[in-house]
């Protein structure tokens, strides 16, 4: 049985970065190993910090180990897809967000500030050897019953915890090929990034280097 570690995928960067950043990546399975809810508290911790709109902090998490009754109410809100594979995970998250400000107007931000809380979470996850996946595919709406969260709340993901070592057979066929990729891949910085005008023109391709020195 060859199980899949931290460092099975190489992530060729262009340039220096944080190995918290470079070595992480987002599998389906995970090893047996169980995560403690002191672990999670610590990852929640980090998400706390993160910055937000002014400072209105707009996620919200439910969170369940394997188990539990609630990790199972959060099984049941995936999609097909994802209860394929995501029952190998210790640990569920479903995360909202408050649509609204305090005033009770539209929070054009709260999106991007739960991705901001989710950015600090999967940094702490993988300073401590975790591994972080989330998903898009649930049922937002039966999440948003099942777990009674008022009109002004949006469901937006549901989140995979667990260490890395997961087992690649376990996995329905498809997932399995491409759980064993072994090189990420990511668009160039050229097709996000314009010290200009917009551009979204054929030619934008992947397939271009970067020109720089990156790593001297």
């Amino acid at each position: 049985m060859k199980t899949l570690e931290q460092t099975d995928q190489e992530t060729p960067t262009k340039f220096n970065i944080l190995p918290i950043l470079s070595e992480r990546h987002s599998p389906r399975v995970f090893a047996d190993t169980p995560v403690s809810e002191v672990e999670l508290r610590s990852l929640f911790e980090a998400g706390r910090w993160a910055p937000s709109c002014y400072n209105w902090q707009p996620w919200r998490t439910i969170w369940g180990i394997k188990g539990s009754k609630t990790y199972d109410r959060i099984f049941d809100c995936l999609d097909e897809f994802n209860q394929s594979w995501a029952g190998n995970a210790p640990v569920l998250l479903i995360n909202a967000f408050k649509k609204t400000t305090p005033e009770g107007k539209e929070n054009f931000h709260a999106l991007h500030d739960l991705g901001l809380y989710m950015g600090n979470v999967c940094a702490q996850a993988q300073h401590l050897g975790l591994a972080v996946h989330q998903m898009a595919g649930l049922d937002h709406k039966k999440a948003q019953k099942e777990f009674k969260f008022p009109e002004e709340y949006h469901v937006a993901t549901a989140v995979a915890i667990g260490y890395y070592g997961g087992d690649p057979d376990v996995l329905p066929e498809d997932l399995k090929e491409m759980e064993l990729k072994t090189e990420r891949e990511r668009k160039m910085q050229r097709e996000f990034t314009f010290n200009g005008d917009f551009m979204d023109e054929e030619g934008l391709n992947s397939s271009n280097q970067e020109t720089l020195d990156t790593k001297s």
